[in-house]
Protein backbone atom coordinates (compact mmCIF):
# COMPACT_ATOMS: atom_id res chain seq x y z
CA UNK A 1 0.00 0.00 0.00
CA UNK A 2 1.22 3.61 -0.83
CA UNK A 3 2.50 5.85 2.13
CA UNK A 4 -0.45 8.47 3.24
CA UNK A 5 0.57 11.57 3.25
CA UNK A 6 -1.83 14.50 4.41
CA UNK A 7 -4.13 16.33 2.23
CA UNK A 8 -2.47 19.65 2.66
CA UNK A 9 0.87 18.27 1.03
CA UNK A 10 -1.03 16.71 -1.75
CA UNK A 11 -3.00 19.83 -2.64
CA UNK A 12 0.05 22.63 -2.23
CA UNK A 13 0.81 25.07 0.02
CA UNK A 14 -1.19 28.76 0.47
CA UNK A 15 -4.30 27.72 -0.79
CA UNK A 16 -7.22 29.73 0.75
CA UNK A 17 -8.97 26.40 0.43
CA UNK A 18 -8.16 23.34 2.82
CA UNK A 19 -8.99 20.27 2.94
CA UNK A 20 -10.98 17.85 5.38
CA UNK A 21 -11.34 14.41 5.91
CA UNK A 22 -14.49 12.51 7.10
CA UNK A 23 -15.51 9.36 8.18
CA UNK A 24 -19.14 7.56 9.45
CA UNK A 25 -18.35 3.85 10.84
CA UNK A 26 -22.26 2.41 10.97
CA UNK A 27 -24.08 -0.69 11.32
CA UNK A 28 -24.69 -0.85 7.42
CA UNK A 29 -22.19 1.16 5.78
CA UNK A 30 -19.27 3.19 6.17
CA UNK A 31 -19.26 6.17 4.59
CA UNK A 32 -15.98 8.81 3.69
CA UNK A 33 -16.14 12.39 2.41
CA UNK A 34 -13.22 14.57 1.14
CA UNK A 35 -14.30 18.32 0.96
CA UNK A 36 -12.74 21.81 0.71
CA UNK A 37 -13.36 24.36 2.82
CA UNK A 38 -12.55 28.01 3.85
CA UNK A 39 -13.40 29.41 0.68
CA UNK A 40 -15.82 31.30 -0.76
CA UNK A 41 -19.38 29.53 -0.24
CA UNK A 42 -20.32 26.42 0.81
CA UNK A 43 -17.35 23.36 1.62
CA UNK A 44 -16.97 21.92 -2.05
CA UNK A 45 -17.19 17.70 -2.07
CA UNK A 46 -14.35 16.58 -4.21
CA UNK A 47 -14.54 12.58 -2.99
CA UNK A 48 -16.68 10.20 -1.43
CA UNK A 49 -16.74 6.74 -0.80
CA UNK A 50 -19.31 4.00 0.64
CA UNK A 51 -18.49 0.34 1.68
CA UNK A 52 -20.73 -2.26 3.36
CA UNK A 53 -20.49 -2.51 6.88
CA UNK A 54 -20.35 -6.30 8.60
CA UNK A 55 -17.61 -6.26 11.12
CA UNK A 56 -20.38 -3.71 13.44
CA UNK A 57 -23.08 -4.13 15.15
CA UNK A 58 -25.41 -1.64 17.36
CA UNK A 59 -23.15 1.04 16.31
CA UNK A 60 -20.00 -0.94 18.06
CA UNK A 61 -17.04 -2.69 16.34
CA UNK A 62 -17.10 -6.64 16.65
CA UNK A 63 -14.71 -7.61 14.33
CA UNK A 64 -11.87 -5.33 13.85
CA UNK A 65 -10.86 -7.07 10.13
CA UNK A 66 -13.78 -6.29 8.42
CA UNK A 67 -14.77 -2.63 9.77
CA UNK A 68 -10.44 -1.79 8.86
CA UNK A 69 -11.55 -3.48 5.66
CA UNK A 70 -14.71 -1.20 5.19
CA UNK A 71 -13.19 1.93 6.55
CA UNK A 72 -9.99 1.29 3.78
CA UNK A 73 -12.33 0.52 0.91
CA UNK A 74 -14.91 4.01 1.71
CA UNK A 75 -11.82 5.76 1.84
CA UNK A 76 -9.64 4.77 -0.73
CA UNK A 77 -12.39 5.79 -2.84
CA UNK A 78 -12.95 8.66 -1.42
CA UNK A 79 -9.46 9.18 -2.17
CA UNK A 80 -9.43 8.21 -5.89
CA UNK A 81 -11.98 10.94 -6.34
CA UNK A 82 -10.67 13.39 -4.61
CA UNK A 83 -7.01 12.45 -6.24
CA UNK A 84 -5.51 12.69 -2.74
CA UNK A 85 -4.48 10.20 0.27
CA UNK A 86 -5.39 11.24 4.11
CA UNK A 87 -3.63 10.44 6.96
CA UNK A 88 -6.63 11.84 9.63
CA UNK A 89 -10.10 11.99 9.86
CA UNK A 90 -12.97 13.34 11.47
CA UNK A 91 -15.08 10.57 12.73
CA UNK A 92 -18.80 10.48 13.74
CA UNK A 93 -19.64 8.07 16.87
CA UNK A 94 -22.70 6.52 18.16
CA UNK A 95 -21.80 3.92 20.43
CA UNK A 96 -21.25 3.14 23.94
CA UNK A 97 -24.41 4.22 25.04
CA UNK A 98 -24.45 7.63 24.39
CA UNK A 99 -25.74 10.04 27.23
CA UNK A 100 -25.38 13.18 28.60
CA UNK A 101 -25.47 15.48 31.70
CA UNK A 102 -24.70 19.11 33.26
CA UNK A 103 -21.85 20.09 35.13
CA UNK A 104 -21.79 23.19 36.66
CA UNK A 105 -18.70 25.91 37.93
CA UNK A 106 -18.51 29.31 39.36
CA UNK A 107 -15.78 31.53 40.27
CA UNK A 108 -15.76 35.49 41.54
CA UNK A 109 -15.34 38.58 39.65
CA UNK A 110 -15.72 41.03 42.59
CA UNK A 111 -17.77 43.45 40.89
CA UNK A 112 -15.30 43.83 38.00
CA UNK A 113 -15.72 43.67 34.33
CA UNK A 114 -15.24 39.84 32.47
CA UNK A 115 -12.51 39.50 30.81
CA UNK A 116 -10.77 36.86 28.83
CA UNK A 117 -8.79 35.62 31.58
CA UNK A 118 -11.82 35.55 33.74
CA UNK A 119 -13.40 33.43 31.22
CA UNK A 120 -10.17 30.56 30.29
CA UNK A 121 -10.34 30.41 34.52
CA UNK A 122 -13.84 29.44 34.28
CA UNK A 123 -13.72 26.84 31.88
CA UNK A 124 -11.19 25.47 33.55
CA UNK A 125 -12.80 25.53 36.95
CA UNK A 126 -15.46 23.63 34.78
CA UNK A 127 -13.65 21.27 33.41
CA UNK A 128 -12.15 20.80 36.98
CA UNK A 129 -15.96 19.61 37.94
CA UNK A 130 -16.88 17.20 34.86
CA UNK A 131 -16.80 13.56 36.87
CA UNK A 132 -17.53 11.29 33.41
CA UNK A 133 -18.05 8.34 36.46
CA UNK A 134 -15.39 5.73 34.67
CA UNK A 135 -17.05 6.68 31.08
CA UNK A 136 -15.03 8.77 28.51
CA UNK A 137 -16.10 12.13 27.53
CA UNK A 138 -17.25 12.16 24.13
CA UNK A 139 -17.66 16.72 24.20
CA UNK A 140 -17.69 18.89 27.15
CA UNK A 141 -19.57 21.96 25.86
CA UNK A 142 -20.51 25.01 27.65
CA UNK A 143 -24.50 25.69 27.58
CA UNK A 144 -25.04 29.17 28.66
CA UNK A 145 -23.65 31.54 31.22
CA UNK A 146 -25.06 32.94 34.22
CA UNK A 147 -23.93 36.01 36.56
CA UNK A 148 -24.82 36.94 40.09
CA UNK A 149 -27.57 34.28 39.55
CA UNK A 150 -28.94 35.29 36.85
CA UNK A 151 -29.37 32.55 34.11
CA UNK A 152 -29.07 32.33 30.12
CA UNK A 153 -26.57 35.14 29.83
CA UNK A 154 -24.75 34.00 26.48
CA UNK A 155 -21.51 36.30 25.90
CA UNK A 156 -20.63 37.57 29.28
CA UNK A 157 -17.25 39.26 27.95
CA UNK A 158 -16.99 42.73 29.08
CA UNK A 159 -19.77 42.88 31.51
CA UNK A 160 -19.83 43.54 35.40
CA UNK A 161 -20.61 40.68 37.93
CA UNK A 162 -19.63 39.54 41.43
CA UNK A 163 -19.84 35.78 40.75
CA UNK A 164 -19.70 34.37 37.01
CA UNK A 165 -20.99 30.51 36.30
CA UNK A 166 -21.26 28.36 32.97
CA UNK A 167 -23.26 25.04 32.91
CA UNK A 168 -21.20 22.68 31.00
CA UNK A 169 -23.17 19.67 28.62
CA UNK A 170 -21.15 16.95 29.03
CA UNK A 171 -21.63 14.05 26.15
CA UNK A 172 -19.85 10.32 27.42
CA UNK A 173 -19.82 7.02 26.47
CA UNK A 174 -18.36 3.54 27.53
CA UNK A 175 -14.88 2.94 27.19
CA UNK A 176 -15.08 -0.40 25.35
CA UNK A 177 -16.77 1.05 22.51
CA UNK A 178 -14.30 3.62 21.82
CA UNK A 179 -11.38 1.66 22.32
CA UNK A 180 -12.85 -0.87 19.59
CA UNK A 181 -13.55 1.98 17.82
CA UNK A 182 -9.68 3.74 18.02
CA UNK A 183 -8.17 0.25 17.21
CA UNK A 184 -10.40 -0.36 14.09
CA UNK A 185 -9.61 3.20 12.34
CA UNK A 186 -5.94 2.59 13.46
CA UNK A 187 -5.75 -0.33 11.66
CA UNK A 188 -6.79 1.03 9.00
CA UNK A 189 -3.69 3.63 9.02
CA UNK A 190 -5.76 6.84 9.78
CA UNK A 191 -5.73 8.95 13.15
CA UNK A 192 -8.80 10.69 14.28
CA UNK A 193 -8.20 14.24 14.46
CA UNK A 194 -11.95 15.12 16.39
CA UNK A 195 -14.74 12.50 17.69
CA UNK A 196 -18.15 13.96 16.97
CA UNK A 197 -21.24 12.65 18.48
CA UNK A 198 -23.38 11.27 15.56
CA UNK A 199 -26.71 13.18 16.53
CA UNK A 200 -24.41 16.73 16.57
CA UNK A 201 -22.92 16.04 13.68
CA UNK A 202 -26.32 15.49 11.68
CA UNK A 203 -28.18 18.29 13.76
CA UNK A 204 -25.29 20.71 11.85
CA UNK A 205 -26.66 19.08 8.30
CA UNK A 206 -30.55 19.02 8.91
CA UNK A 207 -31.55 21.91 11.38
CA UNK A 208 -32.09 25.09 10.52
CA UNK A 209 -31.06 27.77 13.12
CA UNK A 210 -34.24 28.83 14.37
CA UNK A 211 -35.37 25.39 15.22
CA UNK A 212 -32.11 25.23 17.63
CA UNK A 213 -32.85 28.62 18.89
CA UNK A 214 -36.74 27.77 19.68
CA UNK A 215 -36.07 24.06 20.40
CA UNK A 216 -35.94 20.71 18.64
CA UNK A 217 -35.23 16.89 19.14
CA UNK A 218 -33.28 15.47 16.43
CA UNK A 219 -34.29 12.06 16.08
CA UNK A 220 -31.04 9.96 14.04
CA UNK A 221 -32.46 6.45 13.13
CA UNK A 222 -29.08 4.20 12.60
CA UNK A 223 -29.11 0.76 11.24
CA UNK A 224 -28.47 -0.54 14.50
CA UNK A 225 -28.84 2.11 17.20
CA UNK A 226 -30.93 5.21 17.47
CA UNK A 227 -29.47 8.65 18.53
CA UNK A 228 -31.14 11.40 20.11
CA UNK A 229 -30.15 15.04 20.27
CA UNK A 230 -32.10 18.36 22.43
CA UNK A 231 -31.41 21.50 21.19
CA UNK A 232 -32.86 25.05 22.75
CA UNK A 233 -31.79 28.97 23.14
CA UNK A 234 -29.14 27.25 19.77
CA UNK A 235 -27.11 24.90 21.74
CA UNK A 236 -27.47 21.05 22.42
CA UNK A 237 -28.96 20.70 25.90
CA UNK A 238 -29.35 16.60 26.12
CA UNK A 239 -28.19 13.07 24.24
CA UNK A 240 -29.21 10.13 24.71
CA UNK A 241 -29.50 6.86 22.40
CA UNK A 242 -31.38 3.73 22.11
CA UNK A 243 -30.21 -0.04 21.05
CA UNK A 244 -32.50 -0.48 17.92
CA UNK A 245 -32.78 0.72 15.06
CA UNK A 246 -33.90 0.28 11.02
CA UNK A 247 -31.84 -3.13 10.69
CA UNK A 248 -34.45 -4.42 13.18
CA UNK A 249 -37.46 -3.73 11.19
CA UNK A 250 -35.51 -5.80 8.58
CA UNK A 251 -35.03 -8.81 10.86
CA UNK A 252 -38.74 -8.44 11.83
CA UNK A 253 -39.89 -9.22 7.93
CA UNK A 254 -37.80 -11.80 7.56
CA UNK A 255 -38.90 -13.59 10.63
CA UNK A 256 -42.41 -13.31 9.78
CA UNK A 257 -42.46 -14.23 6.41
CA UNK A 258 -39.56 -16.82 6.28
CA UNK A 259 -37.30 -14.62 3.51
CA UNK A 260 -33.87 -13.28 3.83
CA UNK A 261 -32.21 -10.37 4.99
CA UNK A 262 -31.39 -9.12 1.52
CA UNK A 263 -35.20 -9.78 0.50
CA UNK A 264 -37.03 -8.10 3.69
CA UNK A 265 -34.20 -5.35 3.09
CA UNK A 266 -35.80 -4.36 -0.21
CA UNK A 267 -39.29 -5.20 0.54
CA UNK A 268 -38.71 -2.87 3.47
CA UNK A 269 -37.32 0.14 0.88
CA UNK A 270 -39.70 -0.57 -2.04
CA UNK A 271 -42.82 -1.79 -0.19
CA UNK A 272 -42.63 -0.85 3.13
CA UNK A 273 -44.57 2.07 5.99
CA UNK A 274 -44.96 3.38 8.46
CA UNK A 275 -48.88 3.68 8.29
CA UNK A 276 -51.14 1.53 5.89
CA UNK A 277 -53.43 2.99 3.37
CA UNK A 278 -56.67 1.48 1.98
CA UNK A 279 -54.93 0.54 -0.84
CA UNK A 280 -52.69 -1.81 1.16
CA UNK A 281 -55.50 -4.08 1.65
CA UNK A 282 -55.97 -5.36 -2.00
CA UNK A 283 -52.99 -4.39 -2.78
CA UNK A 284 -50.51 -7.60 -2.73
CA UNK A 285 -46.75 -7.95 -3.00
CA UNK A 286 -44.48 -11.33 -3.62
CA UNK A 287 -42.03 -12.60 -1.20
CA UNK A 288 -39.40 -14.52 -1.86
CA UNK A 289 -38.47 -17.70 0.09
CA UNK A 290 -35.78 -18.66 2.02
CA UNK A 291 -34.06 -20.35 -0.47
CA UNK A 292 -33.75 -20.40 -4.41
CA UNK A 293 -33.50 -23.75 -5.27
CA UNK A 294 -36.96 -24.03 -6.83
CA UNK A 295 -38.46 -26.02 -3.59
CA UNK A 296 -40.60 -23.14 -2.45
CA UNK A 297 -42.89 -21.07 -4.10
CA UNK A 298 -42.84 -17.23 -3.32
CA UNK A 299 -45.73 -16.15 -1.02
CA UNK A 300 -48.09 -13.09 -1.83
CA UNK A 301 -49.62 -11.45 0.94
CA UNK A 302 -51.64 -8.01 1.03
CA UNK A 303 -49.15 -5.11 1.79
CA UNK A 304 -50.91 -4.41 4.97
CA UNK A 305 -49.58 -7.38 6.50
CA UNK A 306 -45.93 -6.26 5.60
CA UNK A 307 -46.85 -2.57 7.47
CA UNK A 308 -48.18 -4.22 10.17
CA UNK A 309 -45.20 -5.91 11.13
CA UNK A 310 -42.84 -2.76 10.59
CA UNK A 311 -45.50 -0.82 12.59
CA UNK A 312 -44.97 -3.53 15.59
CA UNK A 313 -41.33 -2.66 15.30
CA UNK A 314 -41.80 1.09 15.44
CA UNK A 315 -44.00 1.27 18.55
CA UNK A 316 -41.57 -0.49 20.26
CA UNK A 317 -38.76 1.95 19.12
CA UNK A 318 -41.20 5.26 19.34
CA UNK A 319 -41.92 4.35 22.77
CA UNK A 320 -38.05 4.12 23.77
CA UNK A 321 -37.65 6.88 22.06
CA UNK A 322 -40.89 8.92 23.80
CA UNK A 323 -38.85 7.96 27.54
CA UNK A 324 -36.07 9.61 26.19
CA UNK A 325 -37.10 12.92 25.55
CA UNK A 326 -39.02 12.55 28.51
CA UNK A 327 -35.53 11.99 30.51
CA UNK A 328 -34.20 14.58 28.53
CA UNK A 329 -36.63 17.06 29.32
CA UNK A 330 -38.39 17.74 25.75
CA UNK A 331 -41.72 18.42 27.32
CA UNK A 332 -44.08 21.17 27.64
CA UNK A 333 -45.22 23.70 25.18
CA UNK A 334 -42.16 24.62 22.94
CA UNK A 335 -40.97 20.67 22.77
CA UNK A 336 -42.76 20.38 19.51
CA UNK A 337 -40.55 20.37 17.20
CA UNK A 338 -38.89 16.78 16.14
CA UNK A 339 -36.53 16.49 12.72
CA UNK A 340 -35.76 12.33 11.67
CA UNK A 341 -32.49 11.61 9.96
CA UNK A 342 -30.69 8.62 9.63
CA UNK A 343 -31.22 5.74 7.21
CA UNK A 344 -34.31 4.62 9.14
CA UNK A 345 -36.35 8.34 8.42
CA UNK A 346 -36.19 7.21 4.86
CA UNK A 347 -39.40 4.71 5.78
CA UNK A 348 -42.68 6.11 4.16
CA UNK A 349 -45.11 7.70 5.89
CA UNK A 350 -42.27 7.76 8.96
CA UNK A 351 -43.05 11.59 9.75
CA UNK A 352 -46.76 10.96 9.60
CA UNK A 353 -46.60 7.91 12.18
CA UNK A 354 -44.08 10.01 14.34
CA UNK A 355 -46.20 12.85 14.74
CA UNK A 356 -49.01 10.75 16.00
CA UNK A 357 -47.13 8.99 18.50
CA UNK A 358 -45.47 11.95 20.22
CA UNK A 359 -47.87 14.55 19.21
CA UNK A 360 -45.82 17.15 17.80
CA UNK A 361 -45.09 18.82 14.70
CA UNK A 362 -42.25 16.36 12.46
CA UNK A 363 -40.02 16.50 9.58
CA UNK A 364 -37.75 14.43 7.50
CA UNK A 365 -34.25 16.34 7.61
CA UNK A 366 -32.20 15.89 4.41
CA UNK A 367 -28.55 17.39 4.69
CA UNK A 368 -27.65 20.25 3.01
CA UNK A 369 -24.86 22.67 3.33
CA UNK A 370 -22.49 20.96 0.90
CA UNK A 371 -21.79 21.52 -2.84
CA UNK A 372 -21.00 19.01 -4.45
CA UNK A 373 -22.74 15.83 -2.23
CA UNK A 374 -23.17 12.98 -4.66
CA UNK A 375 -26.94 12.07 -5.54
CA UNK A 376 -26.46 9.07 -3.44
CA UNK A 377 -25.90 10.76 -0.52
CA UNK A 378 -27.78 13.36 -0.41
CA UNK A 379 -30.58 11.14 1.65
CA UNK A 380 -31.23 11.32 5.82
CA UNK A 381 -28.76 7.77 5.94
CA UNK A 382 -25.57 10.29 5.33
CA UNK A 383 -26.79 13.43 7.88
CA UNK A 384 -24.35 12.56 10.12
CA UNK A 385 -21.16 12.42 7.39
CA UNK A 386 -22.00 15.52 6.06
CA UNK A 387 -22.60 17.44 9.28
CA UNK A 388 -18.78 16.59 10.24
CA UNK A 389 -17.82 18.33 7.51
CA UNK A 390 -19.80 21.34 8.81
CA UNK A 391 -18.19 20.86 12.49
CA UNK A 392 -14.82 21.37 11.09
CA UNK A 393 -15.77 24.84 10.12
CA UNK A 394 -15.98 26.08 13.18
CA UNK A 395 -14.96 25.84 17.02
CA UNK A 396 -16.95 24.08 19.08
CA UNK A 397 -15.83 25.56 22.55
CA UNK A 398 -15.31 21.80 23.66
CA UNK A 399 -13.03 22.34 27.13
CA UNK A 400 -12.20 18.85 27.33
CA UNK A 401 -10.53 18.09 24.31
CA UNK A 402 -8.67 21.73 24.32
CA UNK A 403 -4.83 22.04 25.58
CA UNK A 404 -4.11 22.88 28.99
CA UNK A 405 -1.85 25.36 30.31
CA UNK A 406 1.68 24.13 29.88
CA UNK A 407 0.31 21.02 27.17
CA UNK A 408 1.78 21.22 23.58
CA UNK A 409 -1.17 19.62 21.07
CA UNK A 410 0.51 17.43 18.90
CA UNK A 411 -0.71 15.50 16.35
CA UNK A 412 -0.87 11.27 16.68
CA UNK A 413 -2.39 8.54 14.85
CA UNK A 414 -4.64 5.90 15.58
CA UNK A 415 -5.40 4.35 19.48
CA UNK A 416 -3.39 8.20 20.70
CA UNK A 417 -4.07 11.89 19.91
CA UNK A 418 -7.44 12.55 20.92
CA UNK A 419 -8.50 8.84 22.33
CA UNK A 420 -6.10 9.61 24.98
CA UNK A 421 -8.43 12.24 26.01
CA UNK A 422 -11.19 9.93 25.69
CA UNK A 423 -10.25 7.52 27.65
CA UNK A 424 -9.69 10.10 30.69
CA UNK A 425 -5.79 9.97 30.51
CA UNK A 426 -5.28 13.59 31.10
Amino acid sequence: MAPRIPLASALGRGQTERPVAVLDVGTSKVAALIALIGGEGEPRVIGSGQKPSSGVKRATVIDFDKTEMAIRGAMDQAERAAGVQVDGVIASFAAGGLSSTMASAEIDIAGNSITPTDMVTLRQAGRAAIDPRGRSVIHALPALYAMDGLMGVESPLGLHADRLGVDIHVICADKPALLNFGRAVGQAHLGVSALVATPLAAGLAVLEPEERDIGVALIDIGAGSTSIAVYRFGIPVGVASVPMGSADLTDDIAAAFATRRSHAERLKTLEGAAMATARDQTDAITIPPMVDDGSIEPIRVPRAQLVAVIRTRLDMLFGEIAQALSGLGFVGPQARRVVLTGGGADLRSISDYAAAVLRCNVRVGRPRGLAGLPAAQEGPAFAALAGLVLWSLGDSGDIWHQPQPGERATPKRGLTGVFEKLWGSL
